[in-house]
């Protein structure tokens, strides 16, 4: 029942699983177990290494980095009066996690590093009787607790130990080494878990009714926290009090910045680029568009956009061949001509090769000059109101007002 006791597998490594132990893998035979649950090994022959592959060391430094709780829990029959070690995370001669039981003394011993020192713990109890024994050594900070079959037989305040493991380091199941503290029984369910009061799983029936070293160490840290951040809000807040005195007969006036500009509040001013008249009010600008007086022409003239200037014009138009063209506009007769001034000039200028082929040649609308289909007009500066975008056609670019605007005048270069 302590399989899968409500465990969230990212918190725990099953050794036995992680080993990946078969019957074929020397020094030890697959057996019957105190439950069938999960597997059990004979561990008897002194020929073995019985050691983590490279991943899985891998994996366990990262489940010990930087943790301050963590259970060994393991069901073993240790054959009596023999001395071995259940398991060991080492790196070279250094024990980060070692625990031994010694069936000549009667000890089960738990050697850890501090301080880049070795401590070792000794705990007067026989494991090594040939019977079954639930075992559970619980660390949280420098709280040690250690459960045989879901009895708390001891509970010591100890050095913390080191949990941030070498690269070097290597888990070691049933020995030290390749050559010492070789373990002789029945080994199943060997776990590391990394919850407080971890042997839980394994002795579901005992309760927790108090905090864990680490969570009472955790609970202090964050009050010294909460402390430190108190002590800065309330001198920031004496320095807001004081400013807010020195501030209480000054007049403040929200100001508006656009383009690097701070404009002060009732300030307007022009927008060129979008042809609108702004104005700052308590901080936030409003724009309206530039209202254009309507157009009325005389007869032979034509309203036109002339550069740095928002409404149109009215300029003079010229007429070829029945042909009406606007100021600005071009007809290629003999030679190319602009209406300039109600007048047709002529325009001396050498035409671009194109990149395309003949019949993909395209006279644009008022030009001159032929281009290459899907040519893009809009690149070429044609002006649109900010409420307008501007489209291609095959001979010419046009303004379309966005979707939700209505053109002004029937121009729909500007839209509301």
């Amino acid at each position: 029942t302590a399989v899968g006791f409500g465990m969230d597998p990212d918190l725990q490594i099953d050794i036995i699983t992680e080993l990946d132990l078969v019957n074929t893998t020397l020094g030890v035979t697959q057996v019957s177990g105190l439950h069938n649950g999960s597997k059990a090994f004979l561990f008897q022959d002194t020929e073995r290494e019985i050691h983590a592959a490279p991943h899985v060391s891998e994996k366990l430094i990262q489940l010990f980095r930087n943790k301050s709780e963590f259970t060994f829990l393991a069901t073993l029959q240790q054959k009596a009066s023999t001395s071995g070690v259940i398991l060991s995370i080492r790196e070279l001669e250094h024990s980060y996690f070692e625990l031994e039981s010694s069936g000549l003394r009667d000890e089960i011993r738990y050697h850890y590093r501090f301080n880049g020192k070795t401590r070792t713990e000794v705990f007067p109890y026989r494991l090594a009787d040939g019977q079954w024994h639930k075992i559970a050594v619980s660390l949280s900070a420098s709280h040690l607790l250690l459960h045989v079959d879901c009895n708390r037989i001891y509970e010591r305040v100890i050095d913390p130990p080191e949990t941030n493991l070498t690269p070097e380091s290597n888990l070691w199941l049933g020995q030290r080494n390749r050559k010492h503290g070789f373990f002789k029984g029945v080994i199943q369910d060997v776990k590391v878990i990394f919850i407080p009061n971890g042997y839980i799983t394994q002795c579901p029936n005992l309760n927790r009714t108090c905090p864990t070293c680490s969570d009472f160490l955790s609970l202090v840290q964050g009050i010294m926290d909460l402390q430190e951040l108190l002590a800065k809000m309330t001198a920031k807040l004496n320095y807001a009090e004081t400013r807010l005195s020195q501030l209480e007969d000054c007049h403040c006036e929200k100001t508006c910045q656009v383009n690097g500009l701070i404009y002060r509040d009732k300030d307007s001013w022009v927008e060129d680029d979008h042809c609108r008249n702004c104005t700052c009010k308590s901080g936030v600008v409003e724009c309206r568009r530039m209202s254009c007086p309507p157009l009325q022409c005389p007869p032979d003239a034509l309203p036109v956009h002339v550069e740095s200037q928002c409404c149109k014009v009215c300029k003079a138009k010229c007429i070829y061949g029945g042909k009406v063209l606007a100021e600005g506009q071009r007809v290629l007769t003999k030679s190319c001509r602009e209406c300039r001034n109600g007048v047709l000039v002529k325009v001396t200028e050498t035409c671009p090769l194109l990149n395309c082929s003949e019949k993909d040649h395209v006279l644009p609308e008022n030009q001159c000059c032929s281009v290459c289909r899907g040519h893009n007009f809009c690149a070429e500066g044609h002006r649109c109101g900010e409420n307008s975008e501007c489209k291609n056609w095959n001979t010419k670019a046009t303004c379309e007002c966005k979707n939700g605007y209505l053109s002004v005048q029937g121009d729909s270069a500007y839209c509301e």
